[in-house]
């Protein structure tokens, strides 16, 4: 018999962004911060969707697109998102239920 995990039972956060250069770091970051996450390409957008939690670093899509990321710029390609919003210089966390 199955057990589920817990993190399998938590209910999935999501986001999505329109797909162009920018977002392709964005997307490569989160996988890279978030291994449980699962990622959804269309031809316009990228969904990204994690069971109970998904956190943005800026360290690690400044890495990745190598130059300083402010954080803020992630709204400039976002579509929709589910879930709270915990959000910080370094860190933008969506979640549901209590902040990790």
């Amino acid at each position: 018999m199955n057990t589920p995990t817990p993190e399998r039972t938590k209910t999935p956060v999501f986001i999505a962004f329109v797909t162009n250069d920018d977002t392709r770091n964005i997307v490569e970051a989160i996988r890279e911060d978030n291994p449980q996450a699962t990622v959804e390409e269309f031809p316009a957008m990228v969904k990204i969707e994690s069971p109970g939690r998904l956190v943005v670093k800026r360290q690690s899509v400044s890495d990745l697109m190598g130059r300083d990321w402010d954080l803020q710029e992630i709204h400039l390609n976002l579509i929709s998102l589910s879930g709270s919003i915990n959000e910080t210089e370094d860190e933008f966390e969506l979640y549901w239920g209590h902040a990790a």
